[in-house]
Order: C-alpha cells, then structure tokens, then sequence
C-alpha cells in the first residue's frame, strides 16, 4: 500500500503549469477559519468548487479549502494523453497547492484516511465525487459529510438522476443538499431548490444547471453547516416515496442514443442500414402515427417522427451520422433526396 507521500506525489507531475497567483486559495491557513475538505470528479462539480473557492477568499469567511479529493489521473482525449480530473485541473489553474490535491483509488484507502485524517476536516462536500465513502470516512469530520445531488430526495437515488428524470418525462426536478449516510441518498435533508424542465433540455444542460443551483444552495446554507444547525433542522427522508435512478447508458452526453435504420431507395428498392446517434429528442403523446407503414418515419414540423408503441410518436430533432457533425432534423431529411426511411 502506498504512503501518504507517495499518494501526493503521484499528482504532482500536474503542478508545472499552475500560477499560485491566481487565487488566494492557496494560502497559508489561519486558526479561525474551519478547514473544508471538498470531494468531486467531472466538470460540474468544478463549478461547486469554484462557489467555495470564491466564498472562502472573503476575508471574514468562516472556511478555508484544506484539500480537494478527486479520481486518479487517467487517459483522456481519446487516451492519448494521462490527465487530471476536470476537478483537479480546476484546482490547479486556481492556483491550488497540489500537494493538497488528494487521488486515491478508493476512499477507504488507509494511507488516504490517514491524510485526511491529520487535515483534521471540520466537515467535507460532496458533488459528483464517484467513489462510495465508508463508515470510517464518514466518521472523521465532526459536522458531517453533505453530498449537493441533483434530484428533489427521496426521488432518484443513485448515479443517474437527472438522466432518469427527463427519461420519465418529468416536469419538475431539482437539488437538494443532504448529509452523507451509509445509505445510498438516503441522508436528512437540510434544504432543496426545485426547477422546471424545459422539454427540450438534454441531460448534460440540465445537470448543468442543477449543480450550478446546488451551488448556491450550498453557499446559503454554509453558515449553518459550519456552526453545527443545519444537524438539528435537516428532515429524514420518506422512504415509502424513494425511487432510485441507477447508472444509466442510453443517454445524450454519455455515450449517447444509438439506433439503426433502413433507407430504402423507392426506383431500385435497394435497402441501406444506417446508424443514427440521436441527440435531441422530444415525446408528444398527442400526436398519433396516421397512415403509411407501421415502422416508416416522416417529417413534420421540423422533427423526424418515430412510430412507437400504443401509436405515439417520438420526436427526433437532431442527429448525428458516423463520423459528421450534428445536423437537426430537416437538414438530414433533405439529405435523404426522396428515399424513405424505416424502423429495424
């Protein structure tokens, strides 16, 4: 197992081009403000990350960022090249100490506890970290562990929620910020924000501006975390009302919708199959297929119509071809040159 030392080293191979001037995180820590220790990986919780980097700068902050703990370093742009997380790149161009930055493989890791423990954290946050925090993590800062999830709890526990949301059509979403329990997001509840979703919203947007809600959120209710209230106002989940939202595949963003197609060509009745990566999809419950084949496709109103059960309709407004760049709906159409399209 590795030490604690090795542990740091290991990222510090990313330090090169930081300029500690960039940002007064990095300073020495003063002995009145609470240390914090921030968890998360991908680009959304950068954003998170950059609401407490701001408020921690404010001279009469309560906090200060102790260290940030994010995934390992791995192969990015296609695997050409070993590089941070989006979290831990974020740091750094702030002007975070990398020796602050901690990556271990798993947070149950002894020599990682051991660091966190001698950081002597007052509370740690959570957002989009992606690795399970056991018992012994959860008992080392003495306010808690508060993890910023993008659902309204009980609703959508789990890695997926807001792909599962726009999955079942919902209307309204949300954040909510909730203390980390054993338990999958299953923690009391301190506050929640809730959102309309516009039905044309893909997911990556979405959880966009839910993390960036959930870190305002976190902003305002700070001041109770840190002075220990927020334990004594949060609310037990319902759990007959809990609904979980696991990982998921078939999404925009990651890797996205596939579906294969016939084109057939109506003077040589020649078929081609295509592939189609669906990017941006609508459902309209109200419109009805009419007419024509049962697995044929048309176009109305700017949309590929897709015949799907009980005689609905999907809404397909852009895609994308192998190897070429996204075009909406009627651009593809047009393209077709009088060919039909058919459903495999």
């Amino acid at each position: 197992m590795s030490s604690p030392a090795m542990m740091l080293r290991r990222f510090c191979c990313f330090s090169t081009a930081v300029s500690p001037s960039t940002s007064s995180s990095s300073s020495a820590p003063t002995a009145k403000k609470k240390p914090l220790v921030f968890l998360g990986s991908p680009q959304v919780s950068a954003t998170v990350l950059d609401a407490l980097f701001n408020a921690s700068s404010s001279p009469d902050s309560p906090f200060e960022v102790a260290a940030i703990v994010t995934q390992p370093p791995a192969r990015r742009n296609r695997g050409k090249k070993i590089m941070p997380s989006p979290v831990a790149q974020h740091a750094l161009n702030r002007g975070f100490s990398p020796e602050l930055i901690l990556t271990p493989e798993r947070a149950g890791e002894d020599s990682f506890l051991y660091t966190l423990r001698a950081l002597n954290p007052d509370i740690c946050i959570t957002a989009a970290y992606g690795n399970i925090l056991p018992s012994k993590f959860l008992k080392i800062p003495p306010l808690g562990t508060v993890n910023i999830h993008p659902s309204l709890l009980p609703l959508y526990r789990g890695a997926a929620p807001v792909q599962r949301a726009i999955q079942d059509g919902v209307k309204e979403t949300g954040v909510s910020l909730a203390f980390t329990v054993r338990a999958l997001d299953a923690g009391p509840v301190i506050a929640s924000q809730r959102w309309e979703v516009d039905d044309r919203i893909k997911a990556p947007d979405l959880l966009d501006l839910l993390f960036s809600e959930g870190s305002k959120l976190l902003i305002r209710e700070l001041p109770s975390l840190l002075d220990g209230s927020a334990q004594a106002k949060a609310k037990p989940q319902d759990e007959t009302k809990a609904t979980l939202a696991p990982k998921v595949r078939a999404f925009a963003g990651w890797p996205g919708t596939r579906a294969k197609f016939a084109v057939m060509d109506k003077e040589n009745g020649k078929q081609n199959v295509i592939e189609l990566k669906i990017i941006t999809t609508r459902v309209c419950s109200e419109i009805r297929s009419e007419g024509g084949e049962v697995d044929g496709l048309s176009f109305a109103n700017g949309a590929l119509l897709v015949p799907c059960g009980g005689g609905t309709v999907l809404e397909v407004l852009e895609v994308q071809l192998p190897g070429k760049k996204v075009v909406n709906a009627a651009a593809f159409w047009n393209g077709l040159r009088g060919q039909t399209l058919k459903k495999l």
